[in-house]
Order: structure tokens, then sequence, then C-alpha cells
């Protein structure tokens, strides 16, 4: 009995210390945030700014703190970001509807946020072009959405996340109930296209036309199965399930995806470091390696996932090893207690120029720095999850 006491003891200081852990880090994360980029994203000093998604997650991280603190800071730094690009008409600085990309929807999250908190509609009218945008937006012959008009006939995992969960929010708060079959359909047809069976796991990229050098000339499949991307992919179920009204048909179908693809994640997460790869089947592969943005994503959607219901809480052995991993592998604190998180992926992409041949070599080629916003803003949201999984 003595035994049994002393680990359930053990038990609550783990947790417990687990959960001052992601307070403090999300908050000193925050505190480096608003250091670093004072005034709206400069990704590269002398460059101007655009509006970007980088700063989409960003500031969704940062939504997560305001709301589970109250700190006014938080959405004093939200706004003031937003407020460098929105004008008083709605119009979005640097924003073109004619481009038809699709990363350019992402930050309409922000806006629906700082319109639901504040009622100014500057930033109903911003985020109704973004709509306006997604109405338009080029289709594959069955209907998803192409990533970019510059990318014709190729649905990217990126892109779920980058349209969806705006999409299910608009559509929710402005009673749009005919648009969650359109963003179910999203989703189902990216598990269609670009679902490897024998792994779980979903290709970075499908092309209908099969004319990308990248493509299987027989599937339309990319080569590989990217961290991130896979890491977008199962925060855009999360993210757009929250909106869902109950009862919808397509609910559970969002559901059943999840749970296919959060057996994947956990199939594919590092034994030793609790953490993912960057080509997430090829641990141990030359030149592989955990990655900070796809470990800290997928954290955040199986803690969500399962705050929120969808999922089991069997995975919570799941999220507190990996973020256990993420702190160990990527978080530095200073004395003032700001935080560096090392070790994300600067980019990848398919296509382009130069060309990006999505081969395994490729992957492993791009830049890895320190405090990329994807990165930043994955650790702010896993944070927020950690700290509210382990209050229960």
């Amino acid at each position: 009995m003595r035994f049994k006491k002393i680990l359930f003891m053990a038990g609550v200081l783990a947790i417990s210390t687990c959960r001052i852990q992601a307070q403090h880090e999300a908050a000193g994360m925050a505190a480096t945030v608003m250091r670093i980029w004072k005034v709206s994203l400069v990704l590269q000093p002398g460059v101007p700014v655009k509006w970007a998604y980088d700063q989409g997650v960003v500031l969704e991280g940062f939504t997560g703190l305001w709301k589970r603190t109250g700190d006014q800071r938080y959405f004093r730094y939200i706004q003031q970001s937003m407020d460098f690009f929105v004008a008083d008409n709605g119009d979005i600085r640097t924003y073109r509807l004619q481009d038809y990309n699709i990363d350019h929807i992402k930050n309409g999250r922000v806006l629906l946020t700082l319109y639901k908190a504040t009622g100014n509609n500057k930033y109903r009218l911003a985020a109704d072009h973004l709509r306006e945008q997604l109405r338009g937006q080029p289709r594959t012959h069955d209907g998803g959405f192409w990533h970019k008009q510059r990318y014709p006939y190729q649905m990217w995992l990126d892109g779920l996340y980058m349209g969806e969960p705006f999409y299910a929010e608009y559509a929710a708060l402005f009673h749009e109930d005919s648009a969650f079959r359109d963003i179910t359909r999203q989703f189902v047809l990216m598990e269609i296209h670009a679902r490897d069976s024998s792994t779980g796991l979903l290709y970075h990229a499908w092309d209908e036309s099969r004319e990308q050098r990248w493509s299987n000339k027989t599937t339309g499949q990319s080569p590989h199965f990217w961290g991130r991307a896979m890491g977008w992919y199962a925060m855009a179920l999360v993210d757009a399930l929250e909106y869902y009204p109950a009862g919808n048909p397509g609910r559970d179908s969002l559901i059943a995806i999840l749970h296919r693809t959060a057996a994947a994640v956990k199939k594919y997460q590092d034994t030793e470091t609790g953490c993912w790869f960057q080509v997430l089947d090829k641990a141990g592969s030359k030149g592989n390696y955990v990655e900070a943005s796809a470990s800290c994503m997928f954290v955040y959607a199986l803690a969500k996932g399962m705050r929120l219901g969808y999922l089991p809480a069997a995975y919570r052995e799941v999220t507190t090893k990996g973020y256990a991993g993420i702190r160990k592998q990527f978080v530095k604190k200073n004395k003032a207690g700001d935080i560096t998180l090392s070790g994300t992926v600067s980019v990848a992409g398919l296509g382009g120029e130069p060309y990006r041949d999505g081969s395994y070599e490729y992957y492993l080629s791009e830049k890895v720095i320190d405090n990329d916003p994807k990165g930043v803003g994955a650790f702010l949201l896993a944070a927020n999850e950690m700290e509210m999984m382990n209050k229960k």
C-alpha cells in the first residue's frame, strides 16, 4: 500500500511539474515573440512584411494564451499585429485575392477572433474578402481546392490547415450551414488521394494532372511523408471539428479521419526522444532528424483532440512523452526567461523555381533554424493544450 501511495504521489508531482513548465515556457516564448517581432512578423530584416500564414500560426498561439490566462497583453499584441495590415474599410495590405493562394486564408481566424472580441466591422469585412476567395478558389475535378493558382490541380496537406479551420469558423459564425459539406469534402478527398494504406500516413501532396516531376505518374502522389505536412493536417482536423454543428454528418467523417491520423502519428513517434522525424517513416536513415514544428503540431492536435472528446484518453501518454521530448530536444531558456525553440525546418515545398522534387534528399536540404515562426506558433499551441490537459 505504501509503495502504491509513493507511486501515486510521484505521478501527481510529475503532472504538476509538467503543468508549471508548460505555463512558464508558453509565457516565456510569448515574451520572446513580443520582443523580436514588436509590430508585425519580420522574417527577413530589411524586407517589407507581407500578409503571411506564419504570423497566423503565432497569433493563434497567442489567442490560446489570452483565452487561458485573460492577460490583455496577449490580446493587444494580436490586435496590433493585425491592425498593421487591416484598413478601416477591411482592405488587407499586400493581400491579393486574384492569386488564389490558400495560404493567405490562414490569418482569417485571427480576424474572426478580433471581430468576436471587439465587434469592429473592419475585421468582418477583411474576413469577408477571404471567404470570397474560397468561393472562387480553383478546384480539382472532384472539388478539391487547388493549393495555389500557380500550382494547378494540386492539393497539399498544408492547404487543409490554411483554409478549412477558417472556413468552418466563418460558416459557424455566420450560419452558412451548407458550407460544412464542402469542408468535409476537402478532408475526405485529401485522404482518398494522399493516404498510404500500409503506414496510415499521408503523402505531402497530390497532383491530379500527373504533370509535376514530383508526382507519381500512376497515383499522382508526392514521394514522401513530410512531418510538418502531416502536422498541418492533424491540426486542421481538430481546429475545423471544433466548429461543426452537432449532428452534422460530416462531423463523424472527420472524427473517423482523425482517429486514423492519430493512430499513424502514434505509430511513428520516436521511442527514444518522444519526437517525430522530418521524414516521418525514415527513422535511422542517413541525415534524418527529429523536427520541432511537426512534434509540437502532433502534441497540440492529439491533446486538443482528447480535450474536445474526439480522441480517447489513451493518447495522453503520447502527448506527455512528446511534450517532454520537445522540451528536452528543442527548448532553451536564458536567465531572463526568454525562450529559444531550435530545430524547425524553415520551409519545404514542391515544384516552383528552383524546382523542389520532393525527394528524401530535398527534405533534408532545407535549413533548420531557431525561432522559426511556424515552430514558435506550434509550440505555443502545444504548451497551451498541455497546460489545459494537466489541470484536469
